[in-house]
C-alpha cells in the first residue's frame, strides 16, 4: 500500500508528532505534507520544537542556527488551520532538556552535575526558566487549545544532592518529588492560561502509587499520554482509580526501532497500531475514563545528542498505513516497501535512501574485498607505502578497479544531496550523509585516490 485513500469522520484527535530536535524540515516541505496528513485522517500535529523555536531575549542562546523564524511559526499555524489540523506545541519541562542544560549558562540547573538530561526541581531558577520558555512558546500559539509538557524519562531524578536532602527532610520519595514539580508547572499554566488543556507522557506516572497520584490532584489539570502497549489493561485501571477522566495513547510510525535506523520497517509499525486498536476497545469498559486522542510519534532522535533516525520522507508510507489503520480499523500490508508510481512529498528521497540502505555498503565492500587483482598488486600494504608496479596495476588492477562504481555512486549522491537540500537545512544534509554514506563511500574514494597517486609516481615510492 502507498499513501492515498479516503478519510472517515474523526472519532477522536489523531496527532502526528513532528520531532524537530533533528532533521527539521523547511516550511516549504510542510506546505506539501500538511494536506496529505489531513487527507490520511490526521486532525492535528504535535510539534516538538526543541531548539528550532525562535526563542528571543535571555533565551536566544537556546536557538539552533537554523531555527524557524517567528514568521515560519506563524506560517506553520496558518497551514495547519487551512488543512484543519490542530497544532499542539510540546515543551519538555523536566527530562530530555539536553538542548537547554548543555549550555554553560544553565548547567547549574542540572539534577546531576555531569549529565545534561534532567532539571534539578529544587533550584528556584528552574521553574523561573520554564515559565519563560512556556510563555514564549504559548504566546506564539494563541490558536492552540492544548500544550504538551513532556515530562518523560526524567533520568537520574533523586540522585542529586538537593534531591537527596529534600527526600530526607520531607520523608518523601522520587515519585512525590516528581509530582511536586509537575504540580508547579501545571499551577503556572492553569493560573496564567485559563482554558489551556495540558498533556504529558505517562511513563513516570506508572511508577507512582494511586494514593500519591490522588493526593497530588494533577488529574484535574492534565491528561496522560500512554506511550507503550501491553497485553493487559491494569495501567488503564490505575488511571481510573487515580481520578483521570481522559487518557491519550501514543503509537509510533517511525523512530522506535533503533537510534541509527535509516529505513522504516512497515510491518513493525503496523503491528504496533493493531495492538493499540485492541487496547482502545477496552476503554469503554472503564467508564468514566474516555480516550481523548492518539499521538502517532515519529522520533527523529532518541535524545538531543544521538544521531538521526529515519527521515520524514522515508517514513511517510509507514505514516499513511498507520493513520489509515486508526481510521479504518485495519489495513492489509502486502509488501514491505512502497513500490510503483506512488506519489507523495519527498518520494524521490524515499527511493534514493532505499538504494543507499540496500546497496551502497554491500556493493562497495564487495568491490574492495573480493577482487584478487587488487589484493595482489594494490593491497593496503602497497597503498600505505605508495609502492606499486604500474605495469601490473594497469593490466591487472585497472579492469578490476571499481572506477565506474565510484563514478556511479558519486553521481547518485550528488542527486541525493540536491533532493535533501530541497527539504532540509545544511546541518541535516551533512549529518545524514556523514552517518549513512561517507563511512562506505570514503573507502572507495580513498582507493581510487591512492591508485591514481601511485600511477603518477610511475613505480617510484614516494620520498620520505
Amino acid at each position: 500500500m502507498c499513501p492515498g485513500g479516503s478519510q472517515s469522520p474523526a472519532t477522536q484527535m489523531r496527532l502526528v508528532h513532528l520531532d524537530l530536535k533533528g532533521a527539521a524540515p523547511r516550511v516549504s516541505y510542510l506546505e506539501q505534507v500538511f494536506p496529505l496528513l489531513s487527507q490520511l485522517g490526521a486532525n492535528g500535529v504535535l510539534i516538538e520544537y526543541e531548539d528550532m523555536f525562535p526563542f528571543k531575549g535571555e533565551l536566544e542562546i537556546l536557538r539552533s542556527p537554523y531555527a524557524y523564524s517567528e514568521e515560519d511559526v506563524e506560517r506553520i499555524q496558518q497551514l495547519a488551520e487551512q488543512h484543519k489540523l490542530e497544532v499542539v506545541p510540546l515543551v519538555q519541562t523536566f527530562g530530555h532538556v539536553e538542548f537547554i542544560l548543555k549550555h554553560e549558562k544553565y548547567q547549574h540547573l542540572r539534577e546531576v552535575e555531569r549529565f545534561p538530561n534532567s532539571f534539578n526541581p529544587h533550584v528556584p531558577d528552574t521553574l523561573a526558566l520554564l515559565k519563560s520558555i512556556l510563555s514564549q512558546v504559548i504566546e506564539k500559539h494563541r490558536r492552540s487549545s492544548w500544550i504538551h509538557i513532556g515530562a518523560d524519562e526524567v533520568f537520574h531524578l533523586g540522585e542529586g544532592m538537593d534531591s537527596k536532602n529534600w527526600m530526607s527532610q520531607h520523608k518523601g520519595d522520587v515519585g512525590t518529588m516528581y509530582l511536586r514539580h509537575i504540580k508547579e508547572v501545571l499551577g503556572f499554566l492553569t493560573a496564567q492560561y485559563w482554558g489551556l488543556r495540558v498533556l504529558m507522557w505517562d511513563d513516570m506516572l506508572r511508577k507512582i502509587s494511586v494514593g500519591a497520584l490522588q493526593e497530588s490532584g494533577i488529574a484535574k489539570h492534565v491528561s496522560p499520554v500512554l506511550w507503550f502497549y501491553a497485553p493487559d489493561f491494569e495501567f488503564l485501571t490505575k488511571y481510573v482509580e487515580s481520578g483521570f477522566e481522559a487518557v491519550w495513547f501514543a503509537s509510533a510510525f517511525k523512530g522506535t526501532t533503533g537510534p541509527a535506523q535509516a529505513w522504516t520497517p512497515l510491518s513493525y509499525h503496523l503491528k504496533n497500531h493493531l495492538s493499540w486498536l485492541k487496547v482502545m476497545q477496552a476503554v469503554p469498559r472503564l467508564a468514566p475514563l474516555r480516550l481523548q486522542g492518539v499521538v502517532l510519534t515519529g522520533w527523529q532522535r532518541y535524545d538531543h545528542y544521538s544521531v538521526l533516525c529515519e527521515l520524514l520522507p522515508v517514513s511517510i508510507p509507514s505514516l499513511a498505513i498507520c493513520l489509515q489503520t486508526l481510521v479504518n480499523g485495519d489495513v492489509q500490508l502486502e509488501q514491505s516497501t512502497c513500490e510503483g508510481r506512488g506519489a507523495f512529498p519527498g518520494v524521490e528521497i524515499y527511493h534514493m535512501v532505499e538504494q543507499v540502505n540496500g546497496h551502497l555498503k554491500e556493493s562497495i565492500l564487495k568491490a574492495l574485498e573480493e577482487e584478487s587483482a587488487i589484493k595482489g598488486w594494490f593491497s593496503p600494504y602497497h597503498r600505505k607505502r605508495q609502492f606499486g608496479n604500474p605495469r601490473n596495476m594497469e593490466r591487472s588492477c585497472t579492469p578490476a578497479l571499481p572506477l565506474r562504481l565510484h563514478e556511479d555512486w558519486e553521481s547518485f549522491i550528488r542527486d541525493l544531496r540536491a533532493q535533501l537540500d530541497r527539504i532540509y537545512f545544511p546541518d541535516t544534509v551533512e549529518e545524514w550523509l556523514e552517518e549513512n554514506v561517507n563511512p562506505y563511500l570514503d573507502q572507495l574514494r580513498d582507493l581510487v585516490r591512492d591508485y591514481r597517486a601511485i600511477i603518477r609516481l610511475k613505480g617510484r615510492p614516494k620520498a620520505t
